[in-house]
């Protein structure tokens, strides 16, 4: 082979990577709001379903606290309505809606769960922690950049803010009294607690997984049905807690989901291939036909391998 033809094959090659590069790019920022805005609908139909009625209309915008919040122990908390504690909800399942006016969310559906595949749907409750509502130390975890990225402003967040939860147990409405930035593997932020808390974890700063951003919050008020039982000394779950701070995929497997990226990834090449030999072969006619039908299906395999590829990285944000 001419050393012409080896550059142009090399070129040609880098042009090819180059492509798929920034269509993955391209996919994890904005793609992947696809997934998960379609996941969202699905989980909301779901609860609606659970919760008998329409979803309450959570406030939009927080109420003035009455004083400032510094600490949690400078504003009451509210423990004469703690939610009875309820069994473990099943991996996927939808968990409540989560409201917090500071950044702009309302009503994104809770899913249980804090793996990959639960955190690609939307914000996830970590098993083991109580759920919001209930006595003890309740945990949620969110993207920061992809899949809607739900907790991209949660560093916005400050003393005083409101977090809303509507779960089938009633809307609790929590206030924020801290937030702090730490290590991956401090769980302590998870710790069972003896009063009603909210805790909220994403990945820091944004674009990386290097270190975990922690927003604590304080139970101030609850809605509840009058049929609950009255708990003036609510107890805290004695669920086990989760044992590091999610990050995404800790519940997939890596080597299977990047066998499968790849087995998606030939299929596209194969397609592609193929359409490219019957433009160059076939008639005038048939090639808008070979376009029509193979450019949509080389897409939607290509869009199959990124999703599998994205579970099989080793942290994602």
């Amino acid at each position: 082979m001419r050393p012409a033809n080896v550059l142009k094959a090399t070129a040609h090659v880098f042009l090819v990577v180059g492509g798929l590069l920034l269509a993955f790019v391209a996919y994890q920022l904005w793609g992947t709001a696809i997934y998960e805005s379609h996941a969202q609908a699905h989980l909301r139909q779901e609860l609606k379903g659970e919760l008998g009625t329409a979803p309450a209309r959570l406030p939009t915008s927080a109420p003035p606290p009455a004083r400032p919040a510094t600490t949690s122990s400078t504003l009451p908390v509210d423990t004469s309505h703690v939610a009875p504690t309820m069994a473990d909800p099943a991996l996927n399942a939808p968990v409540g809606l989560l409201s917090i006016p500071r950044i702009g969310m309302n009503g994104d559906v809770i899913v249980e769960g804090t793996g990959e595949g639960q955190l690609q749907q939307g914000p996830g409750h970590y098993q083991g922690t109580p759920l919001p509502g209930e006595a003890g130390n309740a945990a949620i975890a969110g993207h920061r950049t992809t899949y809607g990225a739900p907790f991209y402003d949660l560093d916005e967040l400050q003393p005083g803010d409101y977090v809303y939860v509507q779960t089938v147990q009633g809307v609790f409405a929590y206030q924020v009294v801290s937030s702090a930035v730490v290590p991956p593997s401090d769980t302590q932020v998870l710790a069972a607690t003896t009063t009603p808390q909210l805790t909220l974890t994403t990945c820091n700063p944004r674009y990386s997984a290097s270190s975990r951003l922690v927003v604590t919050a304080s139970l101030r008020s609850a809605i509840t049905p009058a049929s609950f039982p009255d708990r003036p000394n609510p107890q805290p779950s004695r669920r086990a807690g989760p044992t590091s701070l999610a990050a995404g995929n800790g519940q997939v497997s890596t080597r299977g989901e990047a066998l499968r990226g790849v087995l998606w990834g030939a299929l596209a090449a194969a397609v592609t291939l193929l359409a490219r030999f019957g433009w160059r072969r076939l008639h005038t006619g048939w090639r808008w036909a070979v376009l029509v039908g193979g450019v949509p299906l080389a897409l939607g395999l290509l869009l199959v391998c990124f999703q599998h590829v994205s579970l099989a990285l080793p942290e994602t944000f």
